[in-house]
């Protein structure tokens, strides 16, 4: 008689992670196995909702049918074939994703982190063969408590000990001022020549959703013009219909990036995209600029092996789909308010909670102790115990951020998820 094998526990897959994987990351104890829309299963078969959305690369919904449908059908055809050789998918890619977002040139990359190099590395060029700035003297501005990934360069210029601390020595370049700031970048302009670009979110995820004035995304694009600097925008996470907008610089408009109706928009002279650029179905990251910026880029200068490969090419453009015609960014725009006005409700019942900010579905509410405590883990652990998924950033904040094919209904039912493990939580 054949003997039966037995079902692994989370407990067990838990184990497996921490003796054979870097410990890289501190997740939550829960292992999960399926995902469909707003809603993820454990192994142990429990049903949660997400409320972090694979830091926001699921924007369009755990395994979209539409998304998966054209994974496999791609899978089937053509998955890669090196940008040594034209393909028949990443052309129309390109057209699409141009239009869509209102630039002449797209450069497709895999990751988030990925993307942000090349739009350094972008900027830089430009800096020295446009500008004029003598070559290795050009500078990139760049903002305290930033996250646009963990790479060397990156991290040169990163706030976050854990991430920088005993990794260098680090790359120069880079000068910090203060984020929502626009007189500390206007003093850095006015002592510096050889500024070639700024960095910036659009609004800093990482760092607790913080939310800038209405009109910073504007005085940076004017400081650059009026100092012929560029303006790269990262919209890693803040893009794809996130924050109520296609793009987090679109203000308050719910169209594309070239629509004329805008009144708030800014275009970036780069502008980086990832995450929910593939619907996270597939690592898919892309640079965007017009012909004067992007033209510096020339055979040798950048690529990369899987780059525009035409697996991830058909599924992005299958993502943004899914994005335009299931209106995705006016859905996050009104839920957002309910949830803001369902937390402030929450803020007036207890002290445990002080703050709610946020735009779209990217909202943060932050926890009354300090940032060192285990407070806002402890509520996440509460949460998810409740049947909620979410996640601690900065000690005492805890941000949420649902798939934006969320219903009013459910999005209710996770606030009343909410409401009640904070009002219960001792």
């Amino acid at each position: 008689m054949a003997t039966e094998t037995k079902k692994r526990t989370s407990k067990d897959y838990i184990d497996l992670e921490n003796k054979h994987g870097a410990h890289n990351y501190h997740p939550l104890p829960v292992v999960l196995e399926r995902g469909e829309g707003v809603h993820v299963w454990d192994v142990e078969g429990k049903r949660y909702y997400d409320f972090l959305s694979a830091y926001s690369a699921v924007n369009q919904g755990h395994c979209h049918p539409r998304i998966v449908g054209t994974l496999k059908e791609q899978a089937e055809t053509l998955t890669l074939t090196s940008r040594a050789f034209y393909n028949d998918v990443l052309g129309p890619y390109e057209k699409y994703m141009t239009e869509y977002f209102g630039f002449d040139k797209v450069l497709p990359m895999n990751t988030g982190a990925e993307a942000v190099e090349t739009a350094i590395k972008i900027c830089r060029k430009w800096g020295y063969e446009k500008k004029g700035v003598d070559e290795n003297k050009g500078q990139i501005v760049v903002f305290d408590q930033n996250f646009h990934g963990r790479t060397t360069t990156i991290i040169s210029f990163s706030s976050d000990p854990d991430a920088k601390k005993n990794f260098g020595p680090y790359t120069h370049g880079f000068i910090k001022v203060t984020y929502n700031d626009v007189d500390s970048l206007r003093e850095v302009f006015a002592d510096n020549d050889n500024i070639v670009g700024v960095l910036v979110e659009p609004i800093q995820g990482e760092a607790g959703v913080m939310v800038p004035n209405d009109n910073f995304m504007s005085e940076i694009a004017r400081l650059c013009k009026e100092n012929n600097a560029l303006f790269m925008a990262d919209e890693i996470q803040t893009g794809i219909a996130r924050t109520g907008s296609l793009l987090a610089v679109c203000g308050d408009c719910t169209c594309s990036g070239h629509c004329e109706k805008q009144k708030t928009y800014v275009q970036p002279d780069l502008l980086i995209l990832g995450k929910a650029l593939s619907g996270g179905a597939y690592p898919v990251s892309a640079v965007l600029a017009n012909d004067p910026v992007m033209e510096v880029i020339t055979p040798g200068t950048h690529g990369s092996t899987f780059g525009g490969n035409p697996l991830g090419a058909k599924v992005a453009l299958t993502a943004l789909e899914v994005v335009r015609d299931e209106k995705l960014a006016q859905n996050a725009r009104k839920l957002g308010e309910i949830f803001r006005k369902r937390m402030e409700k929450l803020l007036s019942k207890t002290d445990l909670v002080c703050l709610v900010r946020g735009k779209g579905l990217l909202n943060a509410v932050v926890v009354n102790d300090h940032p060192s405590s285990s407070t806002a883990w402890n509520i996440c652990v509460k949460l998810s115990e409740n049947g909620l998924l979410a996640k601690p950033t900065h000690g005492n904040i805890i941000r949420f951020a649902p798939p934006l094919v969320m219903t009013e209904e459910q999005l209710h039912e996770c606030c009343d998820i909410i409401e009640k493990t904070i009002l219960e939580y001792n």
